[in-house]
């Protein structure tokens, strides 16, 4: 990126606000341009460990880390793994958006925006988005469209995209990009591109980003001492559902489904909610930052009950047909 367009890490202020007094140590699991870590350096944390799968960032960290010491701890890997890094931590942030480096660099591939090899790899190996587009069944396509994306034209699409993939390989971000907005109806203004769902979902699956996020908020719930806070900002509805119905069933607060059903002993709350609603950008952050206008903070806290286990279907977690054994290509439209 060049110094035209800074990273401006989204909800930084409000996780500051919500979490204070920042004291002790923290695990940024999303480290990416390194806003959050410095944030809550900056604000009294004793130490931050910086954790990233994509090795971009811990190169693009290295002209100003040193600056902090050994108050920062580099580790590069996947926030699911947070608890084999650190116990007893007395916070754990999450931003769960895609990295501003990696959307404003090309050759990532995660930009319908730009031209650039269809990749879309946050820890740049393993299978790529043109390894799936190219290789995956026809209804894998729409399942990881619709369920991932919920894009209701799933089928539409991923029928176009074996069709052309016939005649030769899909290889770059804009000829993808074309293909779904050709078989589309045209946006009308302030729609947002026709590409944006089927990106999102692509990325998703390269990334098992659902299946990360399960496993990393069970993570967090091993790693956090009682007292320790969890801070997640979400982009989508999809996540955001997810965080929410988490926090939602380890403070208790699932509720009795049957009330005329008798009351069932249930464990005791491993959180405890301190954000009831999600809290997003205010009008000055929207100013400075529009990438931000679809964030939202749900913030957490430890409590000294043992860690425990929650189903992904407890919490929205969505699965492809192939994922939960139901038949392939139900969802979306033709």
């Amino acid at each position: 990126m060049g110094a035209e367009q800074p990273h401006i890490p989204v909800l930084l202020t409000p996780i500051l606000k919500t979490c204070a007094p920042i004291h002790g140590t923290w695990l940024d699991g999303t480290f990416g341009a390194g806003g959050y870590t410095r944030g809550l350096l900056d604000a009294g944390a004793d130490k931050v460990i910086g954790v990233d799968r994509d090795p971009l960032a811990f190169e693009m960290a290295a002209p100003w880390v040193g600056d902090y010491g050994d108050r920062i701890e580099m580790v590069q890997g996947v926030f699911s793994r947070m608890d084999e890094y650190a116990q007893g931590l007395d916070g754990v942030v999450l931003d769960l958006g895609v990295s501003s480096m990696q959307l404003d660099l090309a050759e990532r591939g995660f930009s319908f925006l730009r031209d650039g090899p269809l990749d879309m790899r946050m820890s740049q190996d393993g299978p790529s988005a043109a390894d799936l587009v190219n290789e995956a069944d026809e209804a894998d396509l729409a399942d990881i469209l619709f369920h991932y994306g919920e894009e209701r034209a799933s089928r539409r699409i991923a029928k176009t995209i074996v069709r052309a993939r016939a005649a030769a390989p899909i290889r770059t971000t804009l000829e993808l990009a074309e293909l779904i907005e050709g078989c589309l109806p045209r946006a009308k203004p302030g729609q947002s591109h026709p590409a944006t769902r089927s990106f999102q979902a692509l990325r998703i699956a390269v990334n098992d980003e659902y299946g990360e996020l399960f496993r990393g908020l069970m993570a967090a719930e091993r790693a956090l001492k009682p007292g320790g806070l969890l801070a997640v900002v979400t982009f989508h509805s999809i996540e955001d559902r997810m965080v929410k119905r988490f926090m939602q069933a380890r403070a208790g607060r699932t509720g009795n489904v049957n009330r005329y059903a008798p009351e069932m002993e249930t464990e005791k709350p491993a959180f405890e909610l301190i954000t009831r609603k999600a809290v997003g950008p205010d009008d000055d952050e929207l100013a400075i930052n529009p990438r931000s206008r679809s964030a939202k903070l749900r913030v957490a806290r430890r409590t000294d009950a043992p860690s425990g286990d929650v189903d992904g279907k407890q919490i929205g977690m969505p699965m492809t047909g192939q994922q939960s054994g139901q038949q392939k290509g139900r969802g979306g439209r033709r």
